[in-house]
């Protein structure tokens, strides 16, 4: 099999490692022809995965045609924001109904779409899937075992797709509900900001427990408003990725809160970052889209307060505390 990987950030990198590793031709395609040219030679990506060899193996190149024109399934590992635009750069070198997965966890800022439905937009011949879970590329590119579940309507196609990344380093899971995934991927995010924004005021265990806690509780009152399966949310999509992003130091949705509740503004931190958080960016169509389906989720609001109307971290855990009593299935 020829596969094909767009994005060549941390988890682009160590998703096509993994690929090549398995057996399967792979490309990995980088924006930049600078980075391309470095980690064809050197075998490194040391931008966004240093120290992990690549294999020799592995075809590396910014030509967009080069690397999906022979491509039988291709993995779009580009931030949310980025993904129509590669999109409709790949169309026009893409064969009809290869099928498309991605590996974002956000949504299109423009109009809140998910990624699935921005790649159905714009690859409407092509069978699309979401590939999602607790998948820190730092410890996959360490073969490190992790699980995943891929999601997508086509489940004939779905089966292949699970067969050829399943090995002893990933397990795949498959699953029909790609709104679900899809949107625990989102909402983990803007979660996750706000256990780092706690452990950067320092608050300690209990404080991020109960965070991640009834995040799993807004996760499940949206998913379930916009149509998700009740066991997505309890699945690697959801719970599996929501502790994994909101307490480990891989996480870069964390580690934005984190120095936000430090006391550096977003501007600053964003700055300092090579890559991307994506809950920076969902939250906010996240909040519009929970407002309009009268979904409460107070985490979310006070991540967004913290982010975008200037209100001080050190009083959302607070103001989260001193909420009418309720009973806990609420």
């Amino acid at each position: 099999m020829h596969s094909a990987v767009i994005g060549a950030g941390s988890w682009g990198t160590a998703f096509a490692r993994r690929l090549c590793r398995s057996g399967y031709t792979t490309t990995l395609w980088a924006r930049r022809p600078e980075l391309a040219e470095s980690v064809g030679r050197t075998r490194e990506n040391p931008d966004y995965l240093p120290g992990v060899l690549l294999p020799s193996e592995l075809l590396v190149t910014s030509d967009l045609r080069e690397a999906v024109i022979k491509a039988e399934v291709v993995f779009l590992a580009v931030p949310s924001f980025a993904m129509r635009e590669i999109a409709e750069r790949v169309a026009s070198h893409l064969p009809t109904e290869v099928p498309i997965v991605h590996l974002a966890k956000g949504l299109e800022q423009e109009t809140g779409r998910r990624m699935s439905e921005v790649l159905t937009e714009a690859l409407p011949k092509h069978p699309v899937f979401a590939l999602s879970g607790p998948s820190h590329a730092e410890e996959v590119s360490l073969d490190m075992p992790t699980a995943l579940v891929l999601a997508g309507e086509d489940l004939r196609v779905g089966e292949e797709l699970q067969r050829v990344l399943m090995s002893e380093c990933l397990r795949v899971y498959l699953s029909d509900d790609v709104v679900g995934v899809e949107y625990c991927g989102v909402v983990k995010n803007v979660i996750a900001i706000g256990t780092g924004i706690s452990d950067g005021l320092g608050y300690g265990d209990n404080t991020r427990a109960a965070l991640i806690t009834r995040g799993l509780a807004e996760m499940s009152r949206f998913g379930l408003a916009v149509g998700a399966r009740p066991e997505t949310f309890y699945g690697l999509a959801g719970l599996g990725d929501l502790v994994v992003t909101a307490t480990s130091v891989h996480s870069r949705n964390r580690r934005v809160g984190y120095q936000i509740g430090q006391g550096k503004q977003l501007r600053e931190v964003l700055a300092s970052m090579q890559m991307v958080a994506e809950g920076v960016f969902s939250v906010v169509a996240l909040r519009k889209l929970a407002r309009s389906l009268h979904v409460e989720m107070p985490i979310a609001e006070a991540v967004y307060g913290v982010l975008y109307l200037g209100e001080a971290a050190k009083d959302q855990i607070p103001a989260l505390m001193l909420r009418p009593p309720k009973r806990e299935c609420c």
